[in-house]
């Protein structure tokens, strides 16, 4: 057995402070996310691991990319028929989380996921690099496949089949939005007394909190 007892990293590169931060979580998160994208150290601001539970009552979690946030809440994009799609089709609830180390920083938002309008993941579909977009429609997503091959052999045919012309979006492929009710920031902080505030969603207004680290 590996002993990590020892592994531990002093925090202290900021604080969160009730005087300084937004009234509003969004307008809070698109301060830190905004400095999570011009950190040079940080390839991926926009990453974030969202966790649906699945029929044996179990969360699963998994990377998915922001594509997009609006006052309303949180966008990304995925296969509908995929775990995570039959996940959000029979709980609307997900947390969705960042970590951003090089800042010590992490958000966690509990939040109810719909689909987004059709026009909307149209866009973005088409927006996507042709290869993307044939991925999207080759990929089963979340089902056992025979091999690598089987892809593989599917997405050359399929390059063919659109060599010029456009890829439709397929109908079980498109958006989700997460509509927060819950959203904490996290900021570590010397001694492991970090900074947590959550905001919660109250109405129509955001109850801000101080939680123990």
């Amino acid at each position: 057995m590996e002993n990590l007892h020892d592994k531990r990293k002093v925090y202290e590169k900021s604080q969160l402070i009730e005087s300084e931060i937004k009234q509003n979580p969004i307008e809070q998160f698109r301060d830190w996310f905004l400095e999570a994208s011009e950190n040079p150290m940080i390839s991926e601001a926009n990453a974030m691991a969202v966790s649906t539970v699945e029929e044996d009552g179990c969360p699963r979690t998994r990377m998915v990319l922001l594509k997009a946030y609006t006052h309303e809440g949180f966008i990304f994009y995925t296969n509908y028929n995929s775990r995570k799609g039959k996940a959000i089709e029979d709980n609307h609830k997900a947390c969705l989380h960042f970590f951003w180390p090089n800042l010590e920083r992490q958000i966690i938002i509990k939040a109810d996921l719909e689909k987004v309008a059709e026009n909307l993941s149209d866009g973005y579909f088409h927006s996507r690099p042709k290869g993307s977009q044939l991925g999207a429609v080759v990929s089963p997503q979340s089902q056992v496949i025979p091999n690598k091959e089987f892809l593989e052999e599917k997405l050359k045919e399929l390059e063919k089949v659109y060599e010029n012309t456009e890829v439709p979006r397929p109908a079980n492929w498109g958006g989700y939005i997460a509509r927060p009710y819950e959203i904490e920031f996290w900021q570590g902080r010397p001694n492991r007394l970090h900074d947590r505030i959550i905001y919660e969603l109250e109405d129509l207004d955001w109850k801000i909190s101080r939680l123990a680290p």
